[in-house]
């Protein structure tokens, strides 16, 4: 299978069925297994993609994206961008009659709250809405977002305002909302044990019928252990697992009445490196390029992902501005030990080297220790430190403590089919200002190429940026190394209907039912 065509072929792959589930009458219950869990549920306090999992369940957007990747209205039943000389505008029709899960109508009152929710300085998501300047309601159903300048990344994460049920939140208050979310989405929230699982409910009375899921309850195990949870499907325990270990991938094709799915993930991985301590080896551009050369991506990507996984020297296929002419720095060791000792480190350095030993994507804990191994080889000696999620993902953050002091091997979702103007603004551009919140580069000329293109809407005018900021961040190895975008691999009885959705990383859970008999067909990646 051709993985570096996984992105740009997935039109042709996931066109929708043409029968869509309706409601099932059937007291159907379907217990499925994730590998990471949410940290919280509070969509205007999210820092972490895996929150996404949950937050898909219950909460919807403006807009979506669709399985052929194309973009969609969703709770907006209409919007237009209005741009002139002195201000841009975007205004929207929020559909009529849609519900919370508690029997509210959603109004342009709910989307105004979360939006001053979002802006809150201890909100995570502030970026999406930096240049929003002001959510005007006009009566329940229409209302303006009022822009400061240009932003594309407003649509590019669907109007990223949440359907936030205002009245509800006023009366439970923050901690009453973790404890038990209410939205608008295709399930209800009804029971949950941490680091365990948590139970949901189909809702009724979604007001999209077309996608209405065929179970009236699901049961979501979590299950990070990929031994346990591949014995869990194996023994009947769940019926649904994500991120099925590479090694296992091609068993899992072969067991009877099992469907099997390689899906691109939109994350991009890729070495977080300080380049802004005063004593940190990667202020220098020479160690930073000797990091590049020191790993051989290519043979991590064979023989331990089992070729699950798309090789990247800055974007993966499909992104916009992806340049298939900028080749990813060859794994060359000597050269690497050269450029260290041009730099001074002649005797090799060491460093603190942050590890995930969660499964957020398949096999980070190994691949990390690998990537380390490598890097000892040409003298970048790594002190591992293995973290879980929580811990990793703090680590991480500019702000946080304790310091990223070192190197880390991480990852920022660019979406499907993919723009990296967020994830560059977020751990290229410089920290400082809302800016830069995962970035430990400092770079005054690439933060202006960042702003410049956190500014232009046209997609022909941004691929041309985002193609020429590429090469220079490649060539100077400048916020980050990438090294590879996942594919993930989903498993399912044959006995389920499972339709993919891009939203939450393919676990959107919004089609999926019991299988009518015969009629479920298998759901493959074209050669």
């Amino acid at each position: 299978m051709h993985h570096s065509r996984g992105i740009a072929s997935l039109t042709a792959l996931l066109c929708l069925s043409a029968a869509v589930f309706a409601a099932d009458t059937r007291d159907d219950t379907l217990t499925i297994a994730f590998a990471a869990e949410a940290t919280q549920v509070d969509p205007t306090r999210t820092t972490a993609g895996v929150d996404a999992y949950f937050m898909s369940l219950f909460f919807e957007q403006l807009l979506s994206t669709a399985p052929d990747l194309q973009r969609i209205n969703w709770l907006a039943e209409k919007w237009s961008i209005i741009d002139t000389n002195n201000a841009v505008k975007i205004k929207v029709k929020v559909r009529e009659g849609v519900l919370f899960h508690n029997g509210d109508e959603l109004t342009t009152e709910d989307f105004r709250f979360a939006y001053q929710r979002m802006r809150e300085p201890t909100s995570g998501v502030s970026v999406y809405v930096r240049y929003i300047t002001d959510v005007e309601i006009h009566n329940r159903y229409e209302m303006t977002l009022h822009l400061s300048q240009p932003d594309p990344t407003v649509v590019l994460s669907n109007l990223h305002i949440w359907a936030l049920p205002k009245a509800y939140f006023e009366r439970v208050g923050e901690a009453g909302f973790q404890k038990h979310p209410i939205g608008t989405g295709p399930w209800k929230f009804v029971s949950r044990k941490p680091r365990e699982e948590l139970i949901i409910e189909r809702f009724d009375e979604y007001w999209n019928k077309d996608v209405q899921p065929g179970y009236k309850r699901l049961v979501i195990k979590i299950i990070p252990e990929d031994t346990t949870r591949v014995a869990a499907y194996k023994t009947g325990a769940v019926d649904w697992i994500d991120a099925v270990p590479p090694a296992q991938a091609a068993e899992f094709a072969t067991l009877p009445n099992t469907r099997v799915i390689d899906l691109p993930a939109p994350n991009n991985m890729f070495l977080n490196l300080n380049a802004i301590d005063r004593d940190s080896p990667f202020r220098d551009p020479r160690v930073r390029l000797a990091v590049a050369h020191a790993v051989d991506y290519d043979a991590i990507i064979k023989y331990v992902l089992f070729g699950k996984g798309i090789r990247t020297a800055q974007l993966a296929p499909g992104t916009l501005g992806y340049d298939p002419d900028l080749a990813p720095h060859p794994y060359d060791p000597n050269r690497a030990r050269a450029l260290l000792a041009e730099a001074g480190y002649a005797n090799g350095v060491g460093i603190n080297c942050y590890n995930l030993t969660t499964p957020r994507e398949p096999y980070m804990k190994e691949i990390g220790e690998t990537i380390y191994a490598y890097l000892a080889q040409v003298g970048i000696n790594c002190r591992i430190v293995q973290l879980e999620y929580g811990a990793w993902i703090n680590v991480g953050r500019f702000n946080a403590r304790p310091w990223m002091d070192g190197l880390q091997s991480t990852m920022w979702g660019q979406g499907l089919p993919g723009d990296p103007t967020t994830a560059w603004g977020g751990h290229l551009h410089s920290n400082g200002d809302g800016w830069g919140g995962y970035s430990y580069h400092s770079d005054a000329k690439l933060d202006a190429r960042v702003k410049e293109l956190r500014t232009l809407i046209n997609d022909d005018e941004r691929a041309v940026k985002i193609k020429e900021l590429a090469t220079l961040k490649h060539k100077l190895a400048a916020g980050g190394i990438p090294t590879y975008r996942p594919i993930i691999t989903f498993a399912w009885r044959d006995t389920v209907d499972f339709k993919p959705w891009p939203t939450a990383f393919w676990r959107a859970m919004r089609q999926i039912g019991p299988c009518p008999s015969r009629a479920c067909t298998p759901t493959t990646l074209p050669e």
